[in-house]
């Protein structure tokens, strides 16, 4: 029986979890792989009864990147093949990015190439402190293209310039300071009780409230502050307080209860 390169579960409490599941190849992912988790990334979208992904690795390692012979082999293909290959990985970093529910990255071990990306997609990463990062693009005479306007906003223009070009590794603890992990864990364990707390926080707010602020922080972000954003973000405020889910949570606060979410 082949084995899933992505396993999928989903918990009753409405956390669903994604696993990249090619530990042999230090979950290195190919076409198989990114058409797997764009599938299910769609998915999780369109459910009503999902609240929260964990994105997280069996094995060492989260993902050495993009499997090389996978990449030698596109590059063999004629360019309009290669260009609709590429556009899948572009696909899912979009769709990550852009997901409606709140998205957690746990990171052990390795996280090269377009798992960076896959990082910087996600709402809060969390890694060991003996994980590993690399953008390694061009240490193979590629550059790290489909990942880069993520990987930009996550750690500034800056550093980014330094990181794209030198394909230097740096460390857990840098990857904190450059924004793009949110807290790291001394081991495996601890990373998996963090991470657990947090899930557990998430499930705490209001879902659609927690939907609305991710389209707001993406929208919101580098724009100009003027009228037309401030009468936004205004519009904003009024719609949602007018929202069954927020009447709920002002008066399960209000009677120091649980809100019924």
């Amino acid at each position: 029986m082949c084995q899933a390169n992505v396993i999928f579960t989903q918990a009753a409490n409405g956390i669903a979890t994604l696993t990249l599941n090619r530990p042999e190849i230090r979950n290195a992912f190919d076409d198989q792989m990114i058409a797997t988790l764009i599938t299910h990334l769609e998915q999780i979208e369109q459910s009503s009864t999902i609240k929260v992904l964990l994105l997280k690795a069996n094995g060492k390692h989260f993902s050495a990147g993009a499997d090389l012979k996978w990449m030698a082999q596109m590059a063999e293909n004629q360019p309009a093949q290669n260009f609709a290959d590429a556009q899948q990985l572009a696909k899912l970093m979009y769709l990550l990015n852009r997901l409606s529910k709140p998205t957690v990255a746990i990171i052990q071990g390795a996280a090269f190439g377009g798992a960076v990306g896959l990082a910087a997609c996600c709402d809060m990463v969390f890694a060991t402190e003996q994980a590993s990062f690399c953008l390694s693009e061009v240490k193979l005479g590629l550059i790290p293209a489909a990942i880069s306007p993520y990987v930009i906003r996550a750690i500034g223009e800056r550093q980014a310039r330094r990181y794209f070009i030198s394909a230097e590794m740096f460390s857990a603890s840098t990857a904190l300071d450059l924004g793009l992990v949110h807290q790291i864990a001394p081991n495996q364990d601890a990373l998996e009780s963090i991470s657990s707390d947090w899930l557990k926080n998430l499930l705490n707010n209001g879902p659609l409230a927690m939907q609305a602020v991710k389209k707001l922080v993406l929208e919101v972000s580098l724009q100009n502050i003027d009228d037309r954003l401030i009468a936004d973000t205004a519009q904003r405020i009024a719609d949602i307080r007018a929202t069954p889910e927020a009447k709920e949570g002002l008066a399960a606060f209000l009677q120091k209860r649980t809100a019924a979410w």
